[in-house]
């Protein structure tokens, strides 16, 4: 989950990215309550591919025409491909072409080879599915996210937007700001974040081996506290856990934004030019949930200056793990930007 969201007002650009609002568009969107998942066993995603890309056997399901709009819906932590369970039939209807992986440590991807280091670093994640977009074949696609996910499409629209139909991001716009995460933030929003600091720990890392389900599920409880999920729907996604990299890739990810644990060499040109936090020329649709506990949703203008391209912002009836729980209106929203450019 992205910290840096949570005081991007005061120091995501150390002092001077919050300026400039007059670009953006606002528009606020009631969406109705995710419907309850219904009784019975929750039906996963399936079949699983699997494709080499990059240093990854990448585990991904896949829906829609072959010739369809690309759509890439990428998932945070803790989380998996399910938070996408509803939206990538829905888009699928519509003629999407629609590829939703398991990010590195989740679900059925494994590195190619074991000696690799297990980096989560955000530009090693973002590299993954710019190889699964190669590997696949497609040359663009509409990048959206949520959590980690969120964070791996702002870098692929800044980045590389060429490869991008549109961005939808969840929370706005997000990099991770290594001296901006090393300052104290209030102490409530420091409480929400215990499990960052105890990740930060020997402890910490023994726990999560231990107990990767518990620490989820409050997580769960925590991000969406107006989600009423059944425990059918937390453990479908929960076997995604079972990863063997899962521990190494969320510890290193919480220390390297913390700035414990070293980046790798190999990333640290796009880790250099991430840090000046590019700008964002693709259309964006950044959307919040009106119940999020980790980051409360707001009018979208304090980072508005960082899209340079057109832009409107949804606040939908949702909490954290928007996809899964308003399924509606974030297809209704990947939509937009999709059949925009076609």
């Amino acid at each position: 989950m992205s910290n840096e969201a949570v005081n991007r007002q005061r120091r995501f650009l150390l002092g001077g990215a919050v300026a400039g609002v007059a670009t953006a568009e606002l528009a606020f969107m009631g969406a109705a309550h995710a419907a309850p998942t219904p009784a019975g066993k929750p039906q996963k995603l399936g079949p699983i591919k699997q494709i080499k890309a990059g240093e990854l056997d990448v585990g991904y399901y896949e829906a829609g025409p072959a010739d369809g709009i690309p759509v890439l819906l990428m998932h945070g932590y803790p989380y998996d491909i399910h938070s996408y369970a509803e939206v990538a039939p829905l888009l699928a209807a519509r003629g999407c072409r629609v590829i939703v992986p398991h990010l590195r440590g989740h679900g059925s991807t494994r590195f190619l080879d074991s000696g690799n280091p297990r980096s989560a670093q955000q530009s090693a994640v973002a590299l993954d599915q710019i190889a699964l977009l190669d590997a696949l074949n497609i040359d663009r696609a509409v990048m959206v996210g949520y959590d980690w996910g969120a964070r791996t499409a702002c870098i692929i629209a800044a980045l590389w937007p060429e490869r991008c139909l549109g961005l939808l991001s969840v929370n706005g716009y997000i990099m991770t700001n290594l001296p901006g995460n090393k300052l104290p933030l209030p102490a409530k929003a420091e409480h929400g974040w215990w499990y960052q600091y105890y990740f930060a720990t020997e402890r910490g890392r023994l726990g999560l081996e231990a107990n990767r389900r518990d620490i989820a599920r409050i997580l769960w409880t925590t991000n969406s506290p107006k989600w009423a999920y059944e425990e059918a729907t937390f453990e479908r996604t929960a076997a995604s856990f079972d990863n063997p990299d899962y521990v190494q890739i969320v510890i290193h990810n919480y220390r390297w934004r913390l700035s414990l644990a070293d980046g790798s060499p190999k990333y640290a040109e796009l880790e250099k030019r991430l840090a000046t936090f590019p700008t964002i020329g693709v259309p964006t649709i950044t959307m919040d949930g009106d119940s999020d506990g980790v980051v409360p949703a707001t009018d979208g203008k304090a980072y508005a200056a960082k899209f340079t391209g057109p832009r409107s912002h949804l606040i939908v009836n949702a909490g954290h793990n928007v996809p899964q729980e308003a399924p509606e209106a974030f297809a209704d929203a990947v939509w937009k930007l999709a059949s925009a450019r076609h």
